[in-house]
């Protein structure tokens, strides 16, 4: 059996074009734009996010499109940091971008630094700095054993 990998991440999102600019805009590369309007693949470094129209990835999962959920939904993403202050630097791009801030960066109980923001969506990404995490020369994290 094939060892198991998380390849896609895939957010529905209200307003494409609006969703399209902001992970632009936190420097996040759109790549297969034959996908056209309907759906963006942005390289995430290692694995892909894939933005796809709220209504249409609900009808493609097939899931009821309603109740949006208004609340926490159970899942974050995250972005790996060196040091503190990267974490500082991808909190500004993000909230310049159009990103809702959830917590300010600071110190952790975990001896790490971290913030929370949400995209126009809602989805919420941190910005972090943990120990004991290294990285290859590309910016791949390595998780220790």
């Amino acid at each position: 059996m094939e060892k198991p990998r998380l390849n896609v991440v895939t957010l529905g999102v209200t307003d494409f074009a609006r969703a399209v600019r902001f992970y632009q805009a936190l420097g996040f590369e759109r790549r297969l734009k034959a996908t056209g309007d309907d759906i963006a693949f942005f390289d995430g470094g290692g694995m892909v996010i894939g933005l796809f129209r709220w209504d249409m990835l609900a009808e493609d999962a097939q899931v009821p499109l309603d109740p949006r959920p208004q609340a926490f939904r159970g899942i974050t993403l995250a972005q790996m940091c060196r040091t503190d202050e990267e974490v500082d630097d991808l909190m500004a791009r993000a909230l310049k971008a159009g990103a809702t801030l959830l917590k300010q960066a600071q110190d952790t109980h975990f001896g790490g630094y971290s913030g929370y923001f949400a995209d126009p969506d809602g989805h919420p990404w941190e910005a972090v700095r943990a120990p004991g995490f290294e990285f290859t020369a590309d910016n791949r994290v390595l998780l220790p054993d």
